[in-house]
C-alpha cells in the first residue's frame, strides 16, 4: 500500500472512482434503498465529482482505494474500498483535506454510525441536523464542524 495522497486526479479517474463509491456505500450505507444507489450512481459520475477538489490513495498496483472530495472548505465526499477500511486511509485523506484544503465542516448521513463516530474521532462535532438529505430524501444529516484545535 503507498501511503501519498494523490492529488493528480482527472477524469478519466472518475468511473473508477464511481466504482469504489457504490462498492463503499453497498458496505457501510445500510439504510439506502437499491433505487437509491442506482440514483446517485449516474449523479456522481457525471456531475459530482467534477464538483470537488479530488485526491486519492492508490495501493501499488496503482488502484484507487480511498478518495476524498472538497469544495469551500467542506468535506463533500469520503469514500474507502471496503477492502482497505480500517488501515488508516481516511485519517490521511481527512488530514490532508483539513491542513491542506482548510477543510472544517462535514455532513454525514446520520444513519452511517461509523462515519459519524469517524468523524468525531478526527476532530469533528455535530453543530445541526436536518430531517432529509440535500435530494429531499428521508435520511436525516448531521452538520459537523472540526474543533479549533
Amino acid at each position: 500500500m503507498r501511503s501519498q495522497i494523490d492529488t493528480a486526479v482527472t477524469q478519466s479517474d472518475y468511473l473508477e472512482l464511481t466504482d469504489l463509491w457504490e462498492a463503499s456505500v453497498r458496505a457501510t450505507h445500510h439504510f439506502l434503498q437499491e433505487e437509491d444507489i442506482r440514483y446517485f450512481r449516474p449523479l456522481i459520475l457525471n456531475q459530482y465529482l467534477q464538483a470537488v477538489e479530488l485526491a486519492c490513495a492508490r495501493d501499488v498496483q496503482n488502484r484507487i482505494i480511498g478518495f476524498i472530495g472538497i469544495a469551500a472548505g467542506k468535506i463533500e465526499m469520503l469514500f474507502l474500498h471496503p477492502d482497505y477500511r480500517g488501515k488508516g486511509i481516511g485519517k490521511m485523506l481527512v488530514q490532508y483535506a483539513v491542513e491542506e484544503c482548510n477543510a472544517k465542516q462535514v455532513d454525514v448521513n446520520e444513519q452511517n454510525i461509523q462515519a459519524v463516530t469517524f468523524y468525531q474521532h478526527m476532530g469533528f462535532h455535530i453543530i445541526g441536523r436536518t430531517e432529509q438529505d440535500s435530494m429531499g430524501k428521508p435520511y436525516p444529516i448531521l452538520h459537523m464542524e472540526r474543533n479549533k484545535v
